[in-house]
């Protein structure tokens, strides 16, 4: 098990996260880090916790760390919900973009619990105009977020539900750390913007394939490829420009 595999098993336990359990701060120098660093606190965010909401001041700026996940919600008049980019321990979320306090266009929440890095946004924006390593690496990010946003529009317009699923549980294993993936199937029909009895059905011809495990609010992957192959492109093409922009953001 590599370093940061163990990171991210801590993570997930629950214990006090090391820098390089989140890949944007693995993939730093020593000293750019040493500038963010003293303004990293680690906290714990829990499952269904609304991080921000439209119309929020984007004060904070969060670093997922090991399982944790994080999707950005696009919330409609009548209140629904849909997925517009899940942020887990690749990237941060609030403030990437913007130079801190900017209201938020959607909500934030929380999907699957764990630990996380949080700093103040104002501060980020201290160190990005200070350490050019930094302003460069969530620029970097930034395009990969717009990436990922453009290629869901696609996906939900053109790839059958199954598709879509199967590459929502590709993203959510790739950060997971192959430990059991907490998800309930009424999250994840909301987040793909489709009723549950789908979801449901979709589950179970998965389960009954022995592609993933379905417990109590967890789900197990029990076969990576299977599960690629059922997939949609859209997780490849995502991930082939995050390496292409990022290639030292590595697990």
């Amino acid at each position: 098990m590599t370093a940061i595999a163990r990171n991210i098993r801590a993570a997930a336990d629950g214990e006090t996260p090391h820098f390089t359990a989140n890949r944007l701060l693995a993939a730093l120098r020593p000293d750019a880090l040493a500038e963010l660093a003293p303004h990293l606190t680690p906290i714990g965010l829990a499952i269904d916790a609304v991080i921000f909401d439209a119309g929020d001041d984007v004060e904070k700026t969060y670093l997922p760390c090991g399982p944790t996940q994080v999707s950005l919600l696009v919330v409609t008049a009548d209140g629904q919900e849909i997925e517009a980019a899940s942020v887990g321990l690749e990237g941060a979320i609030g403030g990437v973009v913007s130079a801190g306090y900017k209201p938020a266009y959607g909500r934030a929440v929380v999907r699957t619990p764990g630990q996380a890095f949080s700093i103040p946004t104002e501060r980020l924006e201290e160190v990005k105009t200070r350490v050019p390593a930094v302003a460069d690496l969530f620029d970097r990010y930034a395009d990969v977020m717009i990436a990922q946003m453009m290629q869901l529009v696609a996906c939900n317009a053109l790839h059958p539900i199954e598709q879509r699923a199967c590459r929502w549980l590709l993203f959510a294993h790739d950060r997971s750390g192959d430990e059991p993936i907490r998800l309930t199937q009424e999250t994840l029909a909301q987040m793909l913007g489709v009723q549950r009895t789908t979801i449901s059905a979709v589950a179970r011809a998965l389960q009954d394939a022995q592609i993933i495990h379905i417990g109590r609010g967890r789900l197990e992957v029990l076969d990576r490829p299977a599960l690629e192959k059922r997939a949609c492109e859209c997780h490849d093409a995502v991930e082939a420009h995050f390496h292409r922009l990022l290639p030292k953001v590595e697990l």
